[in-house]
């Protein structure tokens, strides 16, 4: 591999990419129809002149995410102009710019550089971020039922079973009594069913335990407890955890390195949620998640409503981390269309990572 001083990033693109979902994404917070994310491209030269494209998404989710589409595409086209003609091993600088960029901008452009980089290596970007750590290729995905009433829910369960899924990610949060309806729905639909709550911060702690202690009651094989309670509100989610015989995951409450020691000394989950969006890209994600092992806690590798790109780099740093707790990578599998080819392959919910250099993504038609 060419040093990293010798190569040149000398493009920098960015478009709208807004794919539309089979069906409405309902969660306890809001509503998407579409993806809202911005594609980012990013071209490389090393020193023989060979060049590599990569690509990276950023990925929005109002109102997870303070930034929608309009205000990622200005972010990343502003910075274009400072990445172009940039050294490789000076883009971390420049992304440490003031005033900041946000972690979902972030996350993409990062992306686009290092699956450019580990293209122009000849190398997985797995392989790459393990720095020859130990790595896996094979990951196993649950599948996401959004809100929605139990007839949905059933249907949309037994549809998935056929496909092979047996762990689904339900999202509550809305109001405890219909979600018991709901899930008791996909149990009734799906017996051997494996389920992941996650209430996107909807729930107070005592909705949130009477939730949990309905469906255990029920019988329900119940994995995790995602989020039960506000972002701010550890107390609440230190009350659910102290309660829950299942381990509780923090999601929205789970940004950066100061808030895995807050959690910890909260006591209030024993997991995070990885998301490249909302930590800012692979190399931080990596580090985080290698971060809260050492402190004790579980790791959920997960997305926002994205596409095969963005669950593409997810996934790279999932195998450089020789496997998590909990896989989530699921959405691409819940949109309209795939512009995006190669770079995995999947049946049902086993994903491999095929090992082409870099992501191994490219747009469908290009070859």
């Amino acid at each position: 591999m060419a040093k990293a001083d010798a190569i040149s990033i000398v493009a920098v693109d960015v478009e709208p990419l807004s794919i539309p979902l089979r069906e409405p994404f309902v969660i306890a917070t809001g509503r998407i129809d579409a993806t809202r994310a911005a594609l980012v491209r990013v071209t490389v030269e090393g020193p023989d002149g060979r060049r590599a494209m990569g690509f990276g998404e950023a990925a929005a989710l109002p109102p997870v995410t303070r930034e929608d589409q309009p205000e990622l595409l200005a972010e990343i086209g502003t910075v274009a102009a400072e990445l172009r003609g940039a050294a490789f091993d000076t883009f971390g600088a420049i992304l440490n710019r003031e005033p900041p960029l946000s972690n979902v901008a972030l996350a993409g452009i990062e992306t686009a550089i290092l699956d450019a980089g580990s293209r122009l290596a000849r190398v997985p970007l797995y392989q790459s971020l393990a720095n020859g750590g130990v790595t896996v290729t094979e990951l196993h995905t649950d599948i996401t039922l959004p809100i929605a009433g139990p007839e949905r829910m059933f249907a949309g369960a037994r549809a998935h079973r056929r496909a092979g899924f047996d762990t689904f990610k339900v999202k509550v949060g809305r109001d405890w009594r219909a979600d018991l309806a709901s899930l008791r729905a996909v149990a009734t639909a799906v017996p051997d069913a494996r389920f992941r709550l996650d209430a996107n911060a909807g729930f107070t702690a005592r909705d949130a335990r009477a939730l949990l202690d309905a469906v255990l009651s029920d019988g329900l094989t119940i994995e995790c407890f995602e989020q039960p309670c506000a972002a701010a509100d550890l107390t609440g989610m230190a009350e659910v955890a102290a309660h829950s015989p299942i381990p509780v995951v923090a999601d929205e409450s789970f940004r950066g390195v100061d808030d895995l020691e807050r959690i910890v000394n909260a006591r209030a989950a024993q997991g995070v949620n990885l998301k490249l969006a909302k930590l800012g890209g692979p190399l931080t994600a990596l580090w985080l998640a290698q971060r809260a092992r050492g402190l004790g806690l579980r790791l959920m590798a997960g997305a926002m409503v994205e596409t095969r790109v963005g669950l593409l780099a997810m996934a790279h740093v999932v195998a450089a981390l020789g496997g998590v707790d909990w896989v989530d990578l699921d959405t691409a599998f819940l949109l309209a269309d795939d512009p995006f080819q190669g770079g995995w392959m999947f049946d049902g919910p086993r994903i491999r990572l095929i090992g082409d250099p870099g992501l191994g993504v490219s747009m469908r038609g290009s070859g």
